[in-house]
């Protein structure tokens, strides 16, 4: 692990507080994807990681088929011949067996094979017919509507990647191939736990002072957007051994473990002090709002720890833009930038200096594929309606202020994030 950053938390003066961009590139740079793997079900596969790469076993198609309904022929009989004996069938599954005479075709459906002397199909709706006769109102090319042997997929080439996440067509290419099972990266096991002795589940009763925790139910839901195994171990109560067997149980269980809570910049109390002692872990300021304290490291050798601010927007928002990507990496994943998009703002946007601000919005494309958006209101990182209400962040660089309606501004839309 990189050397520690105590000095960004000891010191409270904005120019020592990490940017968003610094905080995410370490961030990556200190993950390595995991190896492990496992096999499963093919329709257990969508949305894993193939581990390894798997080869085309057969052409596909495996044979010479028609692209349409019709009649196959001799392309050079109809140097002397318009019309057409039709001397038999070939159907999906049942291909016509016997050899064509001159001025002979079949009737054929698609997927059908087509005869070994035939080479043409004509679609039979270029033809008339009377009886066992058929006349050519038009003469097709050579060849057309006739598929050929590994048109689609060629024997002994790569029909996937290692490293890809698979996809609906992913598992159609592989069922073509009769491959019932594939080896995959095993999934990422993130554990997460609020601390505090003033949080309460729901069910119980709430005395003078507590709140009912929020922050377990957001995390959960944006985990189960990333195709991870998820151990949601609770709230943990301000006591020292507590917290101490919690980390120590969530570190034997996960690769990454994610708390809420208790690791602001100054904060003296047991989350803070059983990190420091148990593990490599740095206490950072950042220069986002919502946001600023966020923990990084790692408590044992394989295990990463996040250490996200207690507020419920402050939650889902260091979530979204730091341990999402993390979490990307380690299953194996490409990593890319949240997408961002220009919108004209349809309402002004209240902003001091000084931080990078992803605020909540309301976005949508106009009549001229314009996107605009609007502010959902209060900002407060207490404001969970906010991002319940939003469908984007409205990102405004650190150094901007108030922009009025009007302004162009900067938007990531939700989308798949939440």
């Amino acid at each position: 692990m990189p050397k520690s950053d105590s000095a960004y938390c000891n010191d409270n003066t904005e120019q020592h507080m990490r940017s968003v961009e610094e905080a995410q590139t370490h961030i990556l740079q200190s993950i390595q994807p995991l190896v492990a793997t496992e096999r499963v079900d093919l329709r257990q596969s969508l949305g894993r990681i193939l581990a390894c790469e798997v080869q085309v076993r057969q052409d596909v198609p495996s044979h010479r088929n028609s692209a349409m309904d019709g009649y196959a022929f001799r392309h050079i009989d109809t140097d002397i011949h318009a019309a057409f004996y039709v001397a038999g069938v070939s159907l999906a599954g049942h291909p016509f067996h016997d050899t064509l005479d001159i001025g002979q075709c079949v009737r054929i459906m698609t997927g059908a094979i087509v005869p070994t002397d035939a080479d043409t199909v004509i679609m039979q709706e270029h033809v008339s017919h009377e009886g066992d006769l058929i006349t050519l109102q038009r003469i097709p090319k050579p060849g057309a509507n006739v598929r050929h042997p590994g048109e689609d997929l060629r024997a002994q080439t790569t029909l996937l990647p290692a490293g890809r996440k698979l996809n609906a067509a992913d598992l159609g290419l592989l069922a073509s191939q009769g491959i019932g099972e594939v080896d995959v990266l095993r999934r990422p096991r993130i554990a997460f736990f609020s601390t505090g002795d003033e949080l309460k589940g729901i069910g119980e009763t709430l005395q003078p002072g507590d709140v009912y925790d929020s922050n377990r139910y957001t995390l959960y839901g944006m985990l189960s957007k990333l195709e991870v195994d998820i151990l949601d171990m609770g709230v943990i109560p301000d006591q020292p051994q507590a917290v101490e067997s919690a980390f120590t149980r969530a570190s034997q269980l996960a690769d990454v473990v994610i708390t809420s809570g208790g690791v602001s910049v100054g904060d003296a109390d047991y989350v803070t002090d059983t990190l420091r002692t148990t593990g490599t872990v740095d206490f950072w300021k950042i220069a986002v709002k919502p946001g600023k304290p966020l923990a990084f490291g790692k408590l044992n050798a394989h295990c990463l720890f996040f250490g996200l601010p207690g507020n419920p927007v402050s939650v889902m928002a260091t979530f979204l833009l730091f341990a999402r990507s993390a979490i990307l990496k380690l299953r194996g994943e490409s990593v890319t930038d949240l997408p961002e998009y220009q919108a004209i703002c349809d309402t002004p946007i209240y902003k001091t200096p000084g931080r990078k601000d992803y605020q909540r919005g309301i976005c949508h494309l106009d009549g001229q594929g314009q996107w605009r958006v609007s502010s959902t209101g209060m900002q407060g990182s207490h404001i969970l309606r906010s991002m319940s209400m939003a469908n984007c962040f409205i990102v405004l660089p650190l150094l901007m202020g108030n922009l009025e309606t009007g302004s162009t501004i900067s938007i990531i839309p939700f989308r798949e994030l939440l």
